[in-house]
């Protein structure tokens, strides 16, 4: 299993100087079960996903989304593999508002905010709405995939995924903000895994509203000392801090990662371009 990240930013992308080490993108993470390509969210870090697959095409893929918020969709439009023909997608997330899935993503792509509408793109397409605790079975070179979820706390709702394959395990936890004792849901998802992504969007001082202007409680988001705590009771081999806030430059993200491998040495933050290999 081949986890690399292509978008680690909430909120919206933030390119320039002082974001050039950590990356501007915002949530797009590639994870490769032996030759099954499952792609966790769709925010720009999408498009340069895409540009990395030419090559590969005809290809087939399934995308996760925790849920569709702009940024964790706004890429989608600008995936180039999606436009071209004989390539074939399955995407699933979560029924959680007013429309489908498929409806929000054509939402986005319709006139006069895109000029290419969501039916006009190539490729084949499977549209699939999910329901907490449902399990979604794959296969990848005779070896079972198993990807099962459970709803976060996030307005709007949020689906945290687990990806088990030949032995290992990711869960992918964005967009969730942390309760006063550690969510049972999510530590039940977390057990035993080789990798916690943890949506550590904000400082405990940001969260609390001590810096940054104002607190940030109900805003369905988290630090990384709830991340730490998750990680500990759910026995997670490796945490990694996930979502950052826009507002945080290079040396914010250094020195978030810095303060939580004080306690959880097993931890860093995420970056564009950082491969783990299972």
């Amino acid at each position: 299993m081949r986890i690399r990240f292509w978008g680690v930013r909430g909120s919206c992308a933030v390119p320039g100087p002082e974001t050039v080490k950590v990356g501007g993108n915002t949530s797009c993470v590639e994870v490769r079960c032996g030759k099954k390509l499952v792609i966790l969210d769709g925010g720009t870090g999408m498009r340069l996903l895409g540009q990395s697959l030419l090559p590969e095409m005809p290809l087939e893929a399934c995308v996760f989304f925790s849920h569709v918020h702009w940024d964790h969709i706004q890429g989608f439009p600008y995936f180039t593999p999606a436009f071209v023909r004989g390539n074939t997608f399955h995407l699933y997330g979560g029924n959680n508002v007013s429309r489908t899935l498929e409806e929000t993503l054509a939402g986005q792509m319709d006139y006069p905010s895109f000029p290419v509408h969501l039916t006009e793109m190539g490729a084949r397409m499977s549209f699939n709405d999910l329901y907490e605790g449902q399990v979604v079975e794959l296969e990848s070179e005779g070896k079972p995939i198993k990807i099962s979820n459970v709803r976060g706390n996030h307005p709007n709702g949020v689906f945290a995924y687990r990806i088990e394959y030949d032995g290992h395990a990711v869960m992918y936890a964005t967009d969730t903000e942390h309760y006063s004792v550690v969510d049972p849901k999510l530590r039940r998802l977390a057990r035993n895994a080789d990798v916690l992504i943890y949506d550590a969007m904000y400082l405990p001082e940001e969260y609390t509203g001590e810096a940054g202007g104002m607190p940030k409680t109900g805003w369905g988001h988290s630090t990384y000392e709830h991340g730490v705590l998750l990680a500990r009771e759910a026995g997670v081999k490796r945490l990694v801090l996930f979502h950052h806030d826009p507002a945080q430059n290079d040396a914010d993200v250094a020195e978030k990662e810095r303060r939580a491998r004080a306690i959880f040495p097993a931890c860093e933050a995420a970056r564009e371009g950082l491969v783990i290999d299972l």
